[in-house]
This record gives structure tokens, C-alpha cells and sequence, in this order.
């Protein structure tokens, strides 16, 4: 399989883009990787890049984008951080894969057993730990179901928080990126969410409401305003 140029990125819509992760998840899961010469996609992109997809993922060493959607080199803009936290340096990021190098999706995927969740879920302090953690809190206020044994032993109450981070980082792309919340008003990308299972090597995409949606889009409106 080659890696993509301009002209084939530019046939790929969101929907698409979505679709080949899709695919390339279930050939994980199935260890039926695509026959790749690396070697050769390295001799294709050494003079730019062109990348269908954006994942905004967890460090956890367990969840590297390119393997786990079966991607080649210079298919995916990753970007990593613990918590898979949408900072300002990450959304900038993301802004130059779609503005400038044509990513036609954003994903932000969280996964289960994800320390820094957990770290969040117990208040957890530590250097430079203790504020990286403090974007992740607000998922623990956000999972309200949960009224007992709101800590990290508790896995049913960690993975709630985990799905309540995900919307929490999408909400922050909105509300921190006027680019990319134009960018998907007009149809050229689609901002999703996904959960990884380190258990199973399953990506579960993660369906949200159109009205919760045109809420987190009006959010960011007001605030760029």
C-alpha cells in the first residue's frame, strides 16, 4: 500500500476518513495487518505529508494510533498526550493537520484503564502531574451517576469518567479552536470520539447527539465571541 498524496487525500471525505479507521481497527483486532513496504512509504513521504486522520490520544505505551487503526506512515497526525487532554499546544496541532496538511477528522480517543483518569478520579498530586491532571477533574465532577466509591478501585466509576473526558476534550477543541469549530460547521472535518480497550484492542466510536453537539458548537461560539 502507498501513502497518500494531495490528490488522494483530497477524495477522501470525514465520513470516509472515519470509514478507513473503521477498517483498519477491525484488521487489528483480527491480525490482518495491510502488506506495508515501510521502507518504500518513507522514500514517498520525504518530501511532505499528507494525512487522512487526527488522533488525539492517551501516551499509555498500550495505544500507538498507527497500530491500532493499522495505518501506515504518514496516514495519521498523532497527537499524544497523558489523558489524551486537548491543551492549547494540542489544539494547535490539530489546527496545522486540518488547516494546513488536510486531516479530514479529528479523533479524540480515550481508553479504558488510563492512569491519568485515575489520577483525576483520586485527586492525585504530584509536579508537574498535579496540573496536567487538573484538565482531566473536570470529567470527575461532570460523571454525576456514580454517588459511592468515587475513586480509582472502583473500575465501573473510572470508566464513566474516562467517557465523560473524552466529551470533556471535545468540548475543549470547541471552545478553544474558532478553526476547527468552522472547519466542521462547513463539512470539511468531522470532531469525534473513540474508547480503546486494552483488554480487546477494540475501538468503540462514540455516538453524540446532534443536540448535545450544536450545544458544545454554540459554547465555542460564545466564547471566541
Amino acid at each position: 500500500m502507498k501513502a497518500h498524496t494531495k490528490e488522494t487525500q483530497d477524495t477522501i471525505s470525514p465520513a470516509l476518513a472515519l470509514q478507513f479507521l473503521k477498517e483498519g481497527n477491525s484488521r487489528f483486532i483480527n491480525n490482518l495487518k495491510v502488506n506495508r513496504n515501510l521502507l518504500e512509504m518513507v522514500n514517498d513521504t520525504r518530501d511532505g505529508q499528507f494525512p487522512f486522520a487526527s488522533i488525539l490520544s492517551c501516551s499509555d505505551s498500550r495505544t500507538s494510533a498507527e497500530l491500532v487503526f493499522d495505518q501506515g506512515l504518514g496516514d495519521i497526525f498523532s497527537v499524544r498526550l497523558a489523558g489524551n487532554v486537548a491543551s492549547q499546544f494540542a489544539v494547535g496541532s490539530l489546527e496545522f493537520a486540518c488547516k494546513y496538511l488536510g486531516s479530514k477528522i479529528i479523533v479524540v480517543l480515550g481508553h479504558t484503564q488510563c492512569g491519568a483518569v485515575k489520577g483525576a478520579c483520586d485527586k492525585f498530586q504530584d509536579g508537574n502531574i498535579t496540573p496536567l491532571l487538573e484538565q482531566i477533574a473536570p470529567a470527575v465532577e461532570m460523571e454525576t451517576t456514580t454517588t459511592e466509591h468515587r475513586h480509582s478501585k472502583n473500575n465501573d466509576f473510572v470508566n464513566k469518567v474516562m467517557l465523560k473526558n473524552v466529551e470533556l476534550q471535545m468540548r475543549n477543541i470547541y471552545a478553544l479552536s474558532p478553526t476547527l469549530t468552522q472547519m466542521k460547521k462547513e463539512g470539511k472535518i468531522d470532531i469525534v470520539g473513540g474508547i480503546y480497550d486494552v483488554g480487546t484492542g477494540v475501538v468503540e466510536f462514540i455516538e453524540i447527539g446532534d443536540e448535545i453537539m450544536e450545544g458544545i458548537v454554540r459554547e465555542a461560539d460564545f466564547s471566541a465571541a
